[in-house]
């Protein structure tokens, strides 16, 4: 690829979402297909792949302090502004919400798992009103519409209207190709004019931000709140001091408890956007957060801490292009792989010891399941990240998981994409296995 279509494929899967991704997404489908009809709906039908579900079922409503699709539904009905992208509810405010739990009362939506969806990242919606009916279908990445209709009429499948992206699964547009090796990654990360990629870094912020605001608040199961109290914590006689002594004021845990206060507060729910990847604001968090405070921890330069960056985040895009955006292997696994790039190249590492620090990553936690979004998907992601400091630190003296081990090649790429074809192909049983036992459990009384 060449570098002005690797610079178009960063920009369109590094992007600003609020909430989880996969509700936002059916949010998104929702106020699509309604500003289609003209009118707030009397009935809305949706049907979305095993995996949307998957994700959508525990997982916070920013501002409403509910959980699940309904409430998404009726907000991306009500008030949801599909030129708005995975912001779609940004104009969400109290009385919104309070209306939307009335509107939910009156119009409750229908939602059904699409179980032969013709992509694994599929969301099809019907809405009518007065005999009229508008659909929209998004398959392939989250804000790819390839319908939109009224009345049946074929509506536009062009997105240049509102401005979103149309990607594929892949996570690549029509006029590019693929990314070919993790050598173009880091050559490109070592080339590219800085200009270019400053967005990152702005992203990297707008994380921390998030990390931040978790701190001063109540999210999820309060991990980073935590990690956070308990690194700063001086008092010996305090209720956390046998976990400070444990964790302590040390730039480990900062990265720790940052990644996963960010993680808190967007899997509980809170109005906050984050910079996400490849669809995910967990995988955006994951790869930029623990390079941005290595770099400032160190006092690296602006030109250290962007190509680290961007090593972090196109390793992230070039796993996913073979994964998918979605599966039964959990997100934070290939986002931690990322940062684990990004880590090496700060530490000094180059190209060899960045190949050596992602075999050390895919022979540590590529077993980890993804069961859905939910407030837990902090311990995951603290998981990944501290496997990430480990597997970069091992790279540097040049200890890392060989050929004789497992699933990893000496070829790097062909290491990467065992990683993938096992959550692609191998895992595709797990996942129905996984989706059974969450929508069983909910059945029980």
């Amino acid at each position: 690829m060449s570098t002005s279509e690797i610079l178009a494929l960063l920009h369109r899967e590094v992007v600003p979402a609020i909430g989880c991704t996969e509700p936002m997404c059916v949010a998104l489908c929702v106020a699509r297909a309604t500003e289609q009809l003209g009118a707030e709906p009397d009935a809305i039908s949706v049907s979305v792949s095993k995996n949307i579900y998957k994700n959508a079922m525990g997982v916070g409503i920013p501002g409403t302090g509910m959980n699940g699709l309904p409430i998404a539904v009726a907000l991306g009905a009500t008030i949801g502004k599909s030129a708005y992208g995975l912001e779609v509810l940004r104009d969400t405010t109290p009385e919104a919400v309070e209306y939307a739990k009335q509107y939910m009362q009156r119009v409750p939506p229908q939602i059904t798992i699409a179980h032969n969806a013709p992509d694994i990242l599929y969301v099809h919606v019907a809405v009518s009103r007065n005999g009229k009916t508008a659909c929209a279908t998004i398959q392939g990445s989250h804000t790819c519409f390839v319908d939109d209709s009224l009345s049946g009429e074929a509506g536009l499948s062009s997105l240049s209207d509102s401005g979103l992206s149309s990607v594929s699964d892949s996570g690549l547009s029509a006029e590019g190709g693929l990314i070919s090796s993790l050598r173009e990654v880091y050559d490109f990360t070592l080339n590219v004019p800085l200009r270019e990629v400053e967005f990152l870094m702005e992203g990297a912020k707008m994380n921390m931000s998030a990390a931040e605001k978790s701190f001063m608040g109540s999210y999820g199961h309060g991990l980073g709140r935590l990690l956070h109290t308990v690194s700063n914590q001086h008092l010996t006689n305090s209720p956390h001091t046998q976990m400070s002594n444990i964790f302590g004021d040390t730039l480990f845990t900062k990265i720790l408890c940052y990644t996963c206060g960010a993680c808190d507060a967007r899997m509980s729910g809170a109005m906050v956007p984050v910079m996400s990847n490849s669809g995910s604001g967990n995988q955006g968090i994951s790869c930029s957060i623990p390079v941005y405070l290595y770099a400032l921890e160190h006092n690296m330069n602006e030109e250290q801490t962007l190509r680290a960056l961007t090593l972090s985040n196109l390793t992230v895009v070039y796993i996913k292009q073979s994964l998918g955006r979605l599966s039964a292997l959990c997100g934070c696994v290939v986002a931690a792989t990322g940062s684990a790039a990004g880590l090496t190249y700060l530490m000094g590492g180059q190209f060899d010891e960045v190949t050596f620090a992602i075999k050390n990553m895919i022979a540590n936690i590529s077993g980890m399941i993804c069961d859905g979004a939910k407030p837990a998907c902090a311990l995951k992601v603290t998981s990944g990240v501290a496997t990430a400091v480990l597997s970069a630190s091992m790279a540097m003296h040049h200890s890392f998981a060989e050929a004789t081990e497992g699933i990893v090649e000496d070829d790097i790429d062909r290491t990467i994409h065992n990683l993938t074809r096992i959550g692609r192909d191998g895992m595709c049983k797990t996942d129905d296995l996984i989706i059974d036992i969450m929508t069983k459990k909910n059945q029980q009384t």
